[in-house]
């Protein structure tokens, strides 16, 4: 069986720092992987190496079995089964929100301007902002920006999704919404492989969970192990202060 993603001995160095050091990583179709661990763990650059918007130091990544990582592939095409959604939103402030979900159909995907339009109306509407589609991203909310962000992403038919934190750059209250979109994918049985900081969301929709640490998986398996009980004090540590903000801060403070 071909697997979804499949990362093997990957790793990633910025000069003489080493972020990613031999990380393997096998995802499934249909699978919701979640990443989660402490900033500059490498779970971002890990991300970022799967659909080579950074170039792996060593290692092989393999995406509906074609390896992105050989030098003679088709890497605009290979690329073209994953969707990312980023931190920040990358929406075009001079296009309307219609224009933005359709301008890689178009371009990319060589679509009519009606064919396009008809994809990135049913996104829009799967995502619950249908209704903004002729106005400009600055006239949204961040959670609406970041939902036109994820039908974009849809609107190119990906096999596989990648998230890097997209609820990070969002007021707590608009963090929902976002969550809520991307459970319903998860629930249609889109692949998904998702870096975290919402342990609720992890906890509930995640069918593997992996904690990296300093360029390492130090602890993966089911949310009910790697959250509900871990086994590596690493895990625990990390979990103790994300679980528990108020108690660290009360015990930190003098």
């Amino acid at each position: 069986m071909t697997h979804a993603v499949q990362v093997t001995g990957l790793h990633k160095s910025f000069g003489d720092l080493e972020v990613l050091k031999g990380i393997d990583v096998t995802v499934e179709q249909g699978q919701v992987i979640c990443i989660i661990g402490p900033s500059g763990s490498g779970k971002s650059t890990l991300l970022r190496c799967v659909n080579l918007l950074e170039q792996p130091t060593a290692g092989q990544v393999f995406v509906s079995g074609t390896e992105l990582t050989d030098i003679d592939v088709d890497i605009d095409a290979a690329r073209r089964k994953l969707g990312m959604v980023f931190q920040q939103f990358n929406l075009f402030g001079h296009m309307s929100v219609l224009d933005n979900v359709t301008i890689a159909q178009r371009r990319v995907l060589k679509r009519s301007k009606a064919e396009a339009a008809k994809v990135g109306m049913r996104n829009l509407e799967k995502v619950g902002v249908a209704e903004k589609a002729e106005q400009y991203p600055a006239q949204l909310s961040g959670g609406q920006q970041q939902r036109v962000a994820i039908a974009r992403a849809l609107s190119m038919d990906p096999d596989v999704m990648l998230f890097d934190e997209p609820t990070s750059a969002l007021d707590p209250e608009l963090v929902g919404d976002v969550l809520t979109v991307m459970r319903q994918l998860a629930d249609e049985g889109m692949t998904m492989l998702v870096v975290t900081h919402e342990m609720q969301f992890a906890r509930e929709v995640a069918d593997t969970v992996l904690f990296m640490d300093e360029g390492v998986v130090v602890e993966q398996g089911p949310p009910a192990q790697v959250i509900g009980s871990p086994r590596h004090e690493r895990t625990k540590s990390f979990l103790h202060r994300v679980l528990n903000p108020t108690h660290v801060e009360e015990a930190a403070s003098p």
